[in-house]
């Protein structure tokens, strides 16, 4: 039998998410998260959704590193009969934040991949070394396997440079790779190609806007498949209103904060990662608690939701512009998918744009892709699950099953 299954590996600074996936009809064959790696109350979940799978199993205790998170991964796995030593396996498929712009695609890793991504290390400080700590450990298991890098930045590389580059000095910011690298990608091209779908028409045929509406935000703008503009930037801090992020800043708050309130970079890196967006504005980044804070009469709720609606409105607006003809604006990820009051309000008053819900499409609950907009509506407003680990599973197996190209470099290298 023709090796099929491929392992994907979303290794965080102390979690490793992970799923196996049979790519022959992309079922999923067992999910898991080991979390708190290298703490005395690390805990690992794993679930076999094979036919004849036993259930959720969770152990608890310590787990010192990543290696030894996925020697449990390999153990659980095995108890299944799906282990890492299978002739089955065909690729493990790693999650890496940022590939800079020298990754535009999927790439097999070698020594040269490695030594890139850990010189992107400095614009990416909190990802991308567990993604490199992940990578290692699983070539220790599999050294045989091929493994290969999906990054969260390739599907925003086709922006154009005018929409890429930030309005600093040409030379400082070349030196020291300043631009808007974007995120979310392996998101954002899973739910615009099945955005076409949907409409029944070919991606290259298209121009969506993507809200992908999580802890993390972002949204894309992408016309025929290629994605123009993105909300992310040098990091994952611009743009949308965040679960604890603030997005846009006028970036002399920073050395406002430094001369008058004696803070330092990193009491600053801090506040605008850690302790602003929703958290920072009410106290709660979960909408659903939002949403009922703000039904008992809650004024700092309220607010808290108002100004996240009002930069997703900006940002609809902004990329409709940018766009010229919207096909269809398309929510995604935990809030995007399940919050309904966010997508009604987030078009709303947008109707001389062709922008409007249907009250009752829109207040069903389902894990289909589904288009909840009235037909006589201009632009389709949609609903699309993402799957980024399937995307990541998708890109690694067409990699694996085509190979590197005719000059023997990893394809995207």
């Amino acid at each position: 039998m023709t090796a099929s299954r491929v392992l994907v590996l979303n290794s965080g600074s102390s979690s490793v998410k992970y799923q196996l996936l049979d790519m022959r009809d992309g079922a999923r064959l067992a999910v898991g998260l080991v979390e708190r790696i290298g703490e005395e109350t690390s805990r690992l979940v794993h679930t076999p959704l094979a036919a004849d799978g036993a259930g959720k199993r969770e152990r608890t205790g310590p787990i010192a590193d990543h290696a030894a998170a996925l020697k449990a991964v390999a153990e659980e796995l095995t108890h299944d009969g799906l282990g890492l030593d299978s002739p089955e396996l065909a690729a493990i498929g790693h999650r890496v934040v940022h590939g800079g712009l020298k990754f535009t695609a999927p790439t097999v890793i070698t020594d040269e991949v490695m030594a890139e991504i850990e010189r992107l290390v400095p614009v990416a400080p909190l990802h991308n070394p567990a993604n490199i700590t992940g990578i290692r450990t699983a070539q220790a298991l599999r050294p045989d396997l091929p493994q290969v890098a999906v990054f969260d930045t390739a599907f925003h590389t086709t922006m154009p440079e005018y929409a890429a580059r930030y309005a600093i000095d040409v030379e400082t910011a070349d030196a020291h790779r300043i631009r808007r690298y974007g995120f979310h990608g392996t998101s954002h091209a899973y739910v615009s190609r099945k955005a076409a779908e949907l409409l029944g028409r070919a991606p290259e045929d298209v121009n969506v806007i993507v809200l992908h509406l999580g802890n993390g935000a972002s949204a894309s703008a992408v016309a025929g498949g290629r994605c123009v503009d993105t909300s992310m930037g040098l990091t994952p801090l611009e743009g949308l209103v965040m679960g604890t992020r603030s997005g846009d800043i006028d970036p002399a708050v920073t050395f406002h904060l430094k001369r008058v309130a004696g803070m330092s970079e990193d009491d600053v890196d801090v506040l605008l990662n850690k302790k602003s967006g929703l958290v920072g504005l009410c106290g709660d980044n979960d909408m659903r608690e939002i949403r009922r804070r703000i039904d008992e009469g809650d004024r700092s709720a309220r607010l808290a939701f108002e100004i996240y609606v009002h930069r997703l409105k900006k940002y609809i607006g902004a990329y409709y512009a940018v766009l010229g003809r919207v096909d269809a604006v398309v929510f995604t990820a935990g809030v995007g998918e399940n919050a309904a009051p966010v997508r009604e309000a987030a078009v709303a008053g947008l109707e001389e744009l062709g922008l409007v819900v249907d009250t009752d499409l829109n207040a069903v609950r389902s894990d289909e892709p589904r288009i909840v907009s009235p037909d006589h509506a201009r632009v389709a407003v949609a609903v699309v699950p993402t799957d980024e680990e399937l995307e990541i599973a998708r890109q690694t197996f067409a990699l694996v099953d085509v190979g590197p190209d005719d000059a023997g470099r990893p394809a995207g290298a």
